[in-house]
């Protein structure tokens, strides 16, 4: 796939408008500033809701999924503060905005989509912006990928009832999972830290609402047996 077309002029000025607002907003860590001018949104929203890539909204992807709010996704690689060595693993690539975010901050990216047609679409944009640190694959993310494990950060980006266990155990000791816990309805934010091989520490960083996770500790049904 050659090179992404349609980042105009227009979208650079509203890329540039979008990371003052967050830096008004209170995000400092100059690294994420830099990905999210570097990572052009429009490209990872449907062509109907272009002009609006660049608000600060959510906005719908289909398959009744959404691509997060830009102050959101700066929250979660803000918490995170990753330093550009990290095995990170993304559990809903969405429409892989996220994902192109973490392949500018991390070493290694690894995401998992449950739905086969985002994480097609995730994939041809990811590899469309040349970034060849990420890897996409279509499955039940709550079970994680041990083939690649141990990661150093975890991302979950839907809403849980609790912590799937499979990931606490693909966490290095001193890594960190972000997960939405909570209800349909609402959700924090929450950061957990593997302090041993059978401790955590758990950390409210903020209030959030997110779509529901599916499987293990979901708020919707998923599959039983875990992918190879």
């Amino acid at each position: 796939m050659g090179a992404p077309p349609r980042d105009l002029g227009v979208h650079r000025e509203r890329r540039g408008r979008l990371i003052e607002r967050l830096r008004e907003a209170g995000v400092r860590d100059l690294a994420v500033l830099q990905a999210f001018d570097q990572v052009p949104r429009h490209l990872f929203v449907p062509e109907i809701f272009e002009a609006r890539a660049y608000e600060d909204e959510a906005l719908p992807i289909g398959h009744g999924q959404t691509i997060s709010r830009p102050s959101t996704h700066a929250l979660y690689l803000q918490t995170l503060g990753l330093k550009g060595s990290e095995r990170v693993l993304e559990i809903g690539t969405g429409s892989g905005y996220q994902t192109a975010l973490l392949a500018t901050l991390a070493q290694q990216v690894f995401s998992i989509e449950r739905v086969p047609e985002l994480a097609a679409s995730a994939r041809a944009r990811v590899e469309g912006l040349g970034l060849t640190n990420v890897v996409i694959r279509a499955s039940d993310g709550t079970y994680g990928w041990r083939k690649y494990s141990p990661f150093d950060a975890i991302l979950v980006a839907a809403g849980a009832t609790d912590i799937p266990k499979p990931l606490v155990e693909q966490l290095r000791i001193g890594g960190q999972i972000l997960i939405p816990i909570g209800n349909s309805d609402a959700q924090e934010l929450h950061r957990i830290v593997r302090v041993g091989e059978q401790s955590i520490d758990d950390e409210v960083v903020a209030s959030v609402r997110f779509v529901a996770l599916h499987g293990l500790g979901g708020l919707s049904f998923g599959s039983e047996e875990e992918p190879v």
